[in-house]
Order: structure tokens, then sequence, then C-alpha cells
């Protein structure tokens, strides 16, 4: 198996595993705390958000690393 295959294993299982976390953790309970479908719809795209928010966090927080290691 090269490296490059390895790379792309891993982003394709971190990707399911991300989508897994997003539907179990903040979908389904956003979904299930409304009646009304619009209300539903609404709800799970705000937690749209919260992924960004944490994706965010994560990059910023990578970057952080990256600089006071290079420095």
């Amino acid at each position: 198996m090269s490296n490059e295959s390895i790379i792309v294993l891993i982003a394709a299982c971190s990707a399911v595993f991300g989508l897994a976390a997003w539907v179990g953790l903040l979908a389904v309970p956003a979904w299930q705390s409304y009646s009304r479908v619009w209300e539903r719809v609404a709800a799970v795209f705000l937690t749209l958000y919260t992924v960004v928010a944490f994706a965010l966090a994560g990059v910023l927080l990578g970057a952080l690393v990256i600089w006071l290691w290079a420095s």
C-alpha cells in the first residue's frame, strides 16, 4: 500500500466517522427535540454552525501548534 493510498484511506475513514458523529450526537437529538417538520429542519440546519465552529477551532489550534513548533 502506497503512502498516498494510506492518506486517502485515513481521510475517507475520518469523513465517515465525522459524519456518523454529527448524525448521532447533533442531528438526531436536534430532530427529536421538535414536533413540526420546519422546526426540525431548522434545528438540524443550525447544528451545522456547531460543526463549523468546532472545525474552525481545530484549524486554529492546529495552526497555533504549527506556529509554535516552527518558531
